[in-house]
């Protein structure tokens, strides 16, 4: 049960630090079984979903629909919900009996949502008994550490319970993970990550930084990609070929299209698609290149601890540095990682990436000219 809660992911927002990890503390919040059962938090999570997503106008009958399907989804109910119950519901949130009080109005005397655009039920802090259950779901995943499969669980714990210990003990800082507290977007992973799993169409209002107004995409979501604490999402747009990569901070809303086929990705798995890159940037057609990099002594070593891609190799030692190789598609995030060692690496080869690299330096030295 707590491995399953891992994978649903949603930020929550309050008390604790909103970093990556914050989606995995809201999965344990929700599925503790705390103050309420289980399937009510599925039904307030729904509903708060629904109210948060200004692309489409809720009426008591879609809000019933919407919360039946996903109650046949996750827990395979097949008897639906009642009017009453999601009344109920409502009225729970907007009380104070969770420490929601949540800002539902009724417009139009038939369509519901909530006043405050920015509102949701998942920036509500948690009581101290929570938090007590919390560090148990910690203490129970701390004992499975050592085990090879859990490998990938020790930073996640160590995370969890560094929020924890902040959440009582603030300002009593041991450890401190990388992280943007204004990024954006993060309210996003969840829902996104439920419509890859569930196979869904989305119709996507999305809005790059080089565009003055947001367009709406009709896409199929097929991964969800961290880089440098930023979140992408890998998906086909309609009519398109190729794979789209669009960051979740540009991302103003989305909904889910009931009649729109979902169109399966029937290319390489993704762990082999990505395996050649630093960054996201690629299109389906690109290519690694064999990269030659010199770089110098005083930055071998940490070049050397830390390599710029899982390829590099290093091919010799000179008396003034080393000469590596890393086997990478070029792209803005490799040109981008080479211009921020400045001028203690040197593009060898190939002479199209070093010509780039030469020329957005001189670019850059233009701008102290005079």
């Amino acid at each position: 049960m707590i491995l399953r809660s891992l994978m649903t992911i949603n930020s929550w927002q309050g008390t604790l630090v909103r970093s990556s990890i914050a989606p995995m503390i809201s999965a344990f919040y929700f599925y503790s079984t705390m103050s309420v059962n289980k399937l009510a938090l599925i039904r307030y999570k729904t509903i708060d979903s629904c109210l948060r997503n200004r692309m489409r106008k809720w009426t008591l009958e879609e809000l019933i629909k919407k919360v039946s399907e996903v109650l046949y989804e996750s827990e395979g109910i097949t008897s639906g919900v009642s009017r009453r119950t999601i009344q109920a519901d409502l009225q729970v949130m907007r009380s104070d009996k969770l420490g929601y009080n949540a800002p539902i109005v009724v417009k139009d005397k038939k369509f519901y949502c909530y006043s405050d655009p920015e509102y949701s039920i998942m920036q509500a802090p948690i009581n101290d008994g929570d938090v007590d259950k919390l560090k148990e779901i910690v203490g129970l995943l701390k004992q499975f550490n050592g085990f090879n499969y859990f490998d990938e669980m020790t930073e996640m714990i160590a995370r969890l319970e560094n929020s924890l210990h902040q959440k009582t003990h603030p300002g009593d800082l041991h450890i401190q993970f990388e992280g943007n507290r204004l990024l954006k977007g993060l309210e996003h992973l969840n829902p996104l990550y439920q419509a890859i799993l569930q196979k869904k169409s989305l119709l996507v209002e999305y809005q790059s930084f080089r565009a003055t107004q947001p367009q709406q995409l009709i896409c199929y979501p097929y991964l969800l990609k961290e880089y440098r604490n930023r979140w992408f999402l890998i998906a086909q747009q309609q009519k398109k070929t190729g794979l789209s990569t669009m960051a979740l901070d540009r991302i103003l809303s989305f909904q889910e299209l009931v009649k729109e086929k979902f169109v399966p990705y029937k290319g390489i798995e993704f762990g082999r698609y990505f395996d050649d890159l630093l960054g996201v940037t690629k299109t389906e057609k690109d290519r690694a290149h064999k990269v030659i990099l010199f770089v110098k002594n005083y930055q071998a070593p940490y070049v050397l601890t830390k390599p710029i891609h899982h390829s590099q190799m290093l091919l010799s030692k000179e008396p003034d540095g080393i000469i590596i190789r890393i086997d990478v598609v070029l792209n803005f995030e490799l040109e981008r990682e080479i211009l921020g060692f400045g001028d203690d690496v040197k593009v060898l080869s190939p002479r199209t990436l070093a010509s780039r690299i030469k020329k957005r330096l001189n670019a850059a030295a233009g701008y102290y000219d005079g």
